[in-house]
């Protein structure tokens, strides 16, 4: 890339502005039947925005629920394909007062633009629309071929792209899906998350006697269900922090050294982070730091527990019924279903005599990784450096974004996560914003990944 691109940018950079401003203040709120005109409306302009851009076969498909926005460009013959991904759709903007300026009307203050939307995904989603005009405006061509695929229900689960992907999956083909719909680790450090871990929930039920007893006249002699939910939910723990169900760790490997430098890199202070939290002591599997325990291992938490009277006052019983429910963090090569079965296994094995045990099933989703090493990858490291002066940081995410693998594994594709955003910068809250720094530099980076990928084989 040379500074032909560059100078369009510094050229273009007031126009850039109002335009995000005009896509900020459209209230595209997917959980909202309010705002369905509005989703329409956002997806109107998100398909003009990627014509004007220069963008081929601009289409918008509707869906059972909100729009989504294909649009591509196949003329770098011998190249690879870029899928860009990402969505229109935002969160709720409430609790209005606690906001500084109208969530739909976007402010500058100090560098930053301020609405919703703007770090969570217009902002970023907007880097890639304008770093292919960039492209197309100076050169005529793309040094690759890019598709997009922009949805309307992300804030929502996604609950209808698996199958528009499923069933489009020659049209949508690639070779790498890139995503900016997240945080870089911190100002001016360039990261590239290239893991997330999967997800498995289930509830446990304990059934005691067919009725609460008294305890006056049967404690001491029946089972308590309470009694019995907590010996099983204490069984899933070693003493070392370790899960203990049989084959939970079964498959995965241990970290490279170039991982564990990675982790030792992230900017987290445990003891600030034990001290913020108001603990006295973390907690976790032994062997592992803080950073490692919550972006790269898996985990086992006990998310709630109910059982007995729970009204005012204590009403001396011993309790019939109990029950817990249970959220486990994965990683590659778990899987939901194995694991909620091995699960399953280690809770009716540990089931004390004269109660019955059941377990239901409720959540699953994924992990996702690629490998640090992969072309695609590096060439986002490489263009990262090249845009920030700073070699990017290879990082974990701790929590889990199952349309991720979804993508990977219905298109055969590597997806490269790609932030731009900062982690204090209120996605989901009031204030919400985009530094418009990060907005630059996006542009940039983009355009010296597109220029790397072009470089690999197609």
């Amino acid at each position: 890339m040379d500074a032909t691109i560059l100078s369009y940018f510094k050229e273009n950079e007031s126009r850039y502005l109002e335009e995000l401003k005009q896509y900020l203040r459209i209230p595209s709120v997917s959980a909202l039947t309010t705002h369905k005109s509005d989703m329409l409306e956002c997806a109107k302009w998100t398909a003009d925005s990627l014509r004007a851009a220069g963008m081929e076969n601009v289409e918008i498909v509707e869906t059972a629920g909100h729009p989504i926005v294909y649009a591509d460009w196949m003329h770098a013959e011998g190249k690879p394909t870029i899928l860009v991904y990402g969505h229109y759709d935002v969160q709720p903007a409430e609790p209005l007062e606690l906001w500084n300026s109208q969530p739909f009307e976007p402010e500058v203050r100090d560098g930053k633009i301020y609405a919703r939307g703007a770090t969570d995904d217009k902002g970023q989603l907007f880097i890639h629309v304008k770093a292919v005009e960039a492209w197309l405006h100076t050169y005529g061509k793309l040094p690759v071929n890019i598709k997009f695929c922009i949805e309307g229900e992300e804030e929502i689960t996604s609950p209808h792209l698996p199958p528009f992907l499923d069933s489009n999956k020659e049209k949508l083909s690639c070779d790498i899906v890139l995503i900016s719909d997240g945080p870089m680790i911190t100002a001016g450090q360039p990261s590239i998350e290239y893991g997330l871990r999967g997800v498995a929930g289930l509830e446990i039920y304990v059934q005691g006697a067919n009725g609460d007893l008294h305890s006056g006249l049967f404690g001491g002699g029946v089972p308590n269900a309470i009694h019995a939910l907590s010996e099983i939910l204490s069984s899933l723990h070693a003493a070392d922090g370790s899960v203990a169900v049989e084959g939970f760790y079964e498959g995965i490997l241990p970290f490279s050294e170039e991982e564990r430098l990675n982790f030792s890199m992230q900017p987290v202070d445990e003891n600030q982070v034990r001290e913020s939290l108001g603990l006295s002591a973390l907690y976790g599997e032994e062997g592992y730091s803080f950073v490692e325990r919550t972006t790269a291992r898996p985990t086992l938490e006990i998310t709630s527990v109910t059982g007995g009277f729970q009204g005012e006052g204590i009403k001396p019983i011993v309790p019939c019924q109990a029950s817990a429910k249970i959220a486990c963090r994965l990683v590659p090569p778990q899987l939901p279903d194995d694991i909620l079965d091995k699960v399953e296994r280690h809770v009716q094995n540990h089931c004390p005599s004269g109660v019955t045990v059941r377990v239901k099933k409720v959540l699953r989703g994924n992990p996702y990784m690629t490998p640090i090493d992969h072309p695609a990858v590096r060439s986002a490291s490489d263009a990262y450096e090249k845009a920030y002066g700073k070699p990017a940081i290879f990082v974990r995410g701790g929590g889990s974004i199952p349309i991720v693998e979804s993508f990977s594994r219905l298109l055969h594709a590597s997806v490269v996560l790609m932030g731009f955003g900062l982690p204090d910068e209120n996605l989901h809250a009031p204030n919400e914003h985009f530094d418009l720094g990060n907005f630059a530099k996006g542009l940039e980076t983009v355009c010296y990944y597109l220029e790397n990928v072009s470089k690999m084989n197609g």
